[in-house]
């Protein structure tokens, strides 16, 4: 347990990316049962709210992480028990995304807080981009409800897992997704994720890149 915590006060992005990525992997083999949905969504919101209280931030911006994210833990329950009821899809939505940006903003303002880049915050470079991808596909799970079949020609709506794969793609740009937008809302927001993609790697990737390459410069400089 000792163990456990020092590696959160070290390394708390390091938790949240692995978390994320756990979910990823759990999700095909709990998705069946609606108990595996609930400890799912339960486990994920547990993992990044450790992260961003690991970071520190201000009072303020804690409360604000505690006003969304207690509503959105209550509702990843009701959506795991009832995924098909559109008021609870749309509600969860509605507090998740929110949320989601937020612990994303939270994250890059700690990468973007002084210019020495630390193993945590390479996690955080990873952690932050997986939270972006998770808020959209809350944001694409809202648009299904209130634009039915944004992403579906067959009559049928996508299930979130569907919706978080099409999130990765664009946010990663790598199009090799079968979710197709098919209404002009959703594609909207597919091209909003697919700008908001292209700015994190201009931004966070290549401050992060410039630090690192200014530091190992530095270090050659100091040694000669």
């Amino acid at each position: 347990m000792t163990r456990v915590l020092r590696t959160l006060r070290t390394h708390p992005s390091g938790v949240l990316l692995a978390g994320q990525l756990l979910v990823v992997l759990a999700y095909p083999f709990l998705d069946s049962s609606t108990g595996g949905r609930a400890v799912i969504g339960v486990v994920q919101m547990v993992v990044v709210f450790v992260a961003v209280a690991a970071v520190r931030l201000t009072p303020v911006l804690s409360w604000v992480a505690l006003l969304l994210g207690v509503p959105a833990m209550v509702f990843a329950v009701l959506e795991a028990v009832r995924p098909h009821t559109d008021w609870i899809v749309l509600t969860s939505a509605s507090v998740h995304a929110p949320f989601y940006f937020y612990v994303s903003y939270a994250m890059i303002r700690y990468l973007f807080h002084d210019d020495k880049v630390t193993r945590d915050e390479l996690f955080a470079t990873g952690a932050a981009f997986t939270v972006v991808a998770w808020a959209f596909a809350y944001v694409y799970a809202a648009a299904q409800v209130v634009w039915p079949q944004s992403f579906a020609s067959d009559g049928q709506e996508q299930e979130w897992f569907n919706l978080l794969f099409l999130s990765f793609t664009n946010l990663t740009s790598v199009g090799l997704s079968d979710v197709m937008p098919v209404d002009a809302h959703a594609r909207s927001l597919v091209m909003v994720e697919q700008v908001a993609g292209v700015l994190y790697v201009a931004l966070v990737i290549a401050r992060l890149v410039g630090l690192t390459v200014v530091r190992a410069t530095a270090r050659r400089s100091d040694d000669g």
